[in-house]
């Protein structure tokens, strides 16, 4: 009696202890997100960059001073601020061409510019009699421009509120039954019949540059069928925001089953659960002689950062595969998390500018992924690294007073000034951070 009794006594205070503990523990971390929060919130240099990325989005929607040509997978990245700083019938306007340089296959471009514009050689040119003043052109190489072109859609759609937009006719057809006849088109020609998963080239990551010398953007003889994460998490969005835009319970449905399928493979056949991180390539018809190095060793930063946006990760793996990010970027020399790929391809294994390390899209640093990674923290709950590790990302366009494309060794500005891509994610990046910090403080 005597030691049941003393038992329950001292079970009773083994639980008071535990929940005094954990309360104060929990008050900690209250504290703590307090202040992480009024740091967010009284950060000038925030607030300056943000209103910098805004200025220079009411300067239309080519993707910087470098490009007069208006690219959907660039447009994608920034339309939610665009709409912040331009009429929305303007960037209702700019999608429409899109859809009327659609082709009749259901194939989207990469993007368009005025006839009188185009000035460079290129034999792939893409026309359409729904846009008589425009011309599309496409790299090939890549497969991220269908799914572009409904991400945007529904980002437009849901910040407008603008539903009419999907039944608008452009030649004929509507702009939802064009979305669905590019969803039909990467099923029907770019999805590998064994892995039931996308296909493009031999580019490094989330790049639009092969490793074929005659035609880089081209898919043509001499280009390699590969299989990324980067194309596949963006189907996945893509395929996400179309059950968001369905019409129908039977529409929504089967966007949905295949949204799974997608997801069930990319775990199956693209995962590496060991090394807790994505493989760079599958190659459906085997492995190429020029790669005669381990390209597992080559870690995917762009395509990761989209996975995330794709929730393909767990809270877990994204806390791991952060941690193995910072570790490339401190390894690497390069300034931050918007390191492309790490370690980088072999010297003379692409070609052009691309063939050193650290150039371009061949470990070259993209804030234009960099910020996507940082939104990802935050959805995730890593508020703090996410701040710690924007700061590099918001320091350099201070120093510089610009937007850059890309930043190669020593923080290097390179590529075009005026890059609407970095300033758009850096500018969703800061309301994420400031919505955040607003909600704990208003908490508190």
């Amino acid at each position: 009696m005597r030691k049941s009794l003393f038992i329950a006594v001292l079970s009773f205070f083994i639980a008071l202890s535990f929940f005094s503990c954990s309360e104060k523990k929990s008050s900690s971390f209250a504290e703590s997100d307090k202040l992480l929060a009024a740091s967010i919130l009284s950060d000038s240099t925030l607030v300056k960059v943000d209103r910098m990325g805004h200025s220079l989005l009411t300067r239309g929607y080519n993707a910087g001073d470098g490009y007069s040509e208006v690219w959907i997978r660039d447009f994608n990245t920034f339309i939610e601020t665009s709409m912040d700083a331009v009429s929305p019938s303007d960037v209702r306007e700019a999608l429409t061409v899109f859809f009327m340089l659609q082709q009749q296959n259901g194939e989207v471009v990469d993007g368009y510019v005025l006839k009188e514009d185009f000035d460079w050689d290129d034999s792939v040119r893409y026309y359409s009699e729904a846009a008589p003043r425009h011309v599309g052109f496409k790299n090939t190489v890549e497969t991220d421009q269908e799914t572009s072109l409904i991400q945007a859609v529904r980002k437009y759609v849901e910040r407008t509120g603008d539903t009419d937009f999907l039944s608008l006719e452009v030649a004929g057809i509507t702009v939802y039954e064009r979305m669905q006849a590019a969803i039909d088109y990467l099923t029907r020609e770019k999805r590998d019949a064994t892995y039931h998963l996308l296909t493009g080239a031999l580019t490094a990551d989330w790049g639009d540059v092969e490793n074929d010398s005659v035609c880089c953007v081209d898919i043509g003889e001499g280009s390699v069928a590969t299989i990324d994460i980067y194309d596949n998490a963006m189907m996945v969005i893509a395929l996400r925001d179309m059950q968001q835009l369905s019409p129908d319970d039977e529409s929504k449905a089967k966007w949905g089953a295949m949204e799974q399928e997608y997801r069930r493979n990319i775990r199956k056949h693209l995962w590496d659960s060991r090394r807790q991180r994505f493989i760079p390539h599958l190659y459906p018809d085997g492995k190429p002689k020029e790669v005669y190095f381990d390209e597992s060793q080559i870690y995917y930063h762009g395509g990761t950062a989209i996975a995330i946006e794709a929730d393909l990760l767990t809270a877990d793996e994204v806390r791991k595969v952060n941690a193995d990010m910072l570790e490339n970027v401190r390894e690497s020399g390069m300034p931050s998390i918007g390191l492309t790929v790490y370690p980088t391809y072999p010297s003379g294994f692409f070609y052009g500018g691309m063939s050193k390390p650290f150039y371009y899209q061949n470990g070259g640093d993209w804030t234009w992924f960099g910020g996507r990674m940082i939104q990802g923290l935050i959805r995730y709950g890593l508020v703090g690294e996410a701040y710690q590790e924007l700061r590099p990302m918001i320091d350099r366009v201070i120093v510089n007073g610009d937007f850059y494309e890309w930043y190669g060794i020593g923080n290097q500005p390179r590529g075009s000034s005026a890059f609407k891509g970095s300033a758009g994610v850096l500018c969703k990046a800061i309301a994420m951070l400031r919505a955040w910090a607003q909600q704990t403080i208003g908490e508190q």
